[in-house]
């Protein structure tokens, strides 16, 4: 027998191109990503995903990066393919577990006496001994039926479980909806139109035998995104435990262990990025950035790019149109896209604070709009051209703050949040394999 057996995996990008890649049998998901980065040549900065992704079922989820792509294939039908995404999402409850778990919805079990500190939360998930529960009402769908049902549900170690008795917990009023052990969680894409959801942040718990058929799957529906991002990280915590903060933890040590020239001289997080005022003789930290400093930083990039205008053009009286275009090189600019599909492209990457994408006006020809999310939610904001001294600006604050193009503008709300909820700290990426 041959010890090293190859295998082709085809994997999609979002904009439909492919690429066949020959891979091991004890190929991890993080894996492969690491190898598509790099054939791809974009920056590994541990948020690429793989994503498994059911068009028939209307269902997708991200690949665990321990996950050996050769099993999760394996229970994959003929339409089914995996896709290469960024998902900015995947292991911010880590980070932020008091956004992700409401209080109202953990429960213990008897033995704790009481109620347990959200600091500790994260702790008692990845400890096998300890008992968390998630507990809430959803719409529940019945199996081979058309029809959903409000139900209180809890989701233990031990599965899914619903009552059949107003919101007891108690063992006789107890039914089984899910088990854990040998099926997936995926969110549900198009649920109201395939599956007449009652809104549109359904889930669904698929066993992993299911290939086809719908008849078997688990569906389920949440109120609003935070409850539904709370089931599903709950449902991935309990399964695989430990697992997780190892798959989070791992980048982390290896960044750690890399020498500092090995990182990308422009970082995209706003850890690394400091607000320099470079309008004086040397250089000068902004201490506050987001209040006045961010005015004062906005002239100072004004003037620079005044004198790179000059420099740059025939005449200082014809300045060059390349600012008026030097975006549409940019990973974050996303062209001609509606307001909807900058919100599918959002909530696909992740609802983190930060993520954002530049997109033209729909309703202004002349105009931009940066698509960004804060607390789970995602916001608009036009970027309007203004005239001064003949020369074209970009503002998104009516003009208080100006630049001259679409890139300056973005670096510098990776700085400072000035009129913004939040700074500009990750961008919506699409990578043509």
């Amino acid at each position: 027998s041959v010890p090293f057996m190859l295998q082709d995996v085809k994997v999609f990008s979002e904009d439909g191109t492919s690429k066949v890649v020959e891979i091991l049998a004890d190929m991890t998901a993080r894996d492969l990503c690491q190898l598509l980065v790099y054939k791809s040549h974009c920056v590994d900065d541990n948020s690429w995903t793989l994503v498994e992704h059911h068009p028939h079922l209307g269902l997708e989820r991200c690949l665990e990066d321990h996950e050996l792509i050769v099993q999760v294939e394996s229970t994959m039908g003929s339409e089914s393919k995996f896709l290469f995404r960024k998902n900015y999402a995947k292991y911010e409850f880590f980070k932020n577990p008091m956004n992700f778990f409401p209080e109202q919805m953990v429960a213990w079990c008897q033995q704790t006496n009481g109620s347990i500190p959200q600091s500790q939360l994260l702790q008692n998930f990845l400890n096998s001994s300890s008992c968390p529960e998630i507990q809430g009402f959803l719409h529940v769908k019945e199996l081979g039926r058309k029809s959903w049902k409000k139900l209180y549900v809890c989701l233990r170690r031990s599965g899914l479980y619903c009552s059949t008795k107003g919101t007891s917990k108690e063992p006789r009023h107890l039914q089984l909806l899910a088990d854990l052990e040998d099926s997936n969680i995926f969110s549900l894409i198009a649920g109201k139109k395939l599956y007449n959801a009652p809104a549109e942040y359904g889930f669904c718990i698929k066993p992993n035998r299911v290939r086809n058929e719908t008849k078997e799957l688990r569906l389920l529906c949440a109120e609003d995104e935070q409850s539904r991002t709370c089931w599903m990280t709950a449902f991935r915590l309990l399964k695989y435990g430990m697992l997780l903060y190892q798959n989070y933890r791992i980048p982390q040590q290896r960044k750690a262990m890399l020498p500092h020239f090995s990182t990308p001289v422009r970082s995209v997080s706003e850890n690394s990025l400091v607000a320099m005022d470079f309008s004086g003789q040397i250089g000068r930290v902004i201490e506050n950035p987001a209040q006045s400093a961010a005015l004062e930083e906005g002239h100072a990039w004004r003037k620079r790019s005044t004198r790179m205008n000059i420099l740059g053009s025939q005449s200082p009286l014809h300045p060059s149109t390349l600012s008026t275009v030097i975006h549409r090189t940019q990973h974050w600019f996303h062209g001609r896209i509606s307001r909807e599909e900058s919100h599918r492209i959002i909530k696909q990457q992740g609802l983190v604070d930060g993520l954002f994408l530049l997109r033209d006006s729909q309703s202004n020809p002349k105009a931009f709009v940066l698509t960004l999310c804060h607390h789970q939610k995602i916001k608009h904001f036009q970027i309007l051209p203004c005239e001064d001294d003949g020369q074209i600006f970009f503002s998104l604050d009516d003009g208080n703050t100006k630049f001259s193009d679409l890139i300056q503008l973005v670096e510098f709300y990776q700085l400072n949040k000035g009129v913004l909820p939040c700074k500009l700290k990750h961008h919506c990426i699409r990578v043509a394999l």
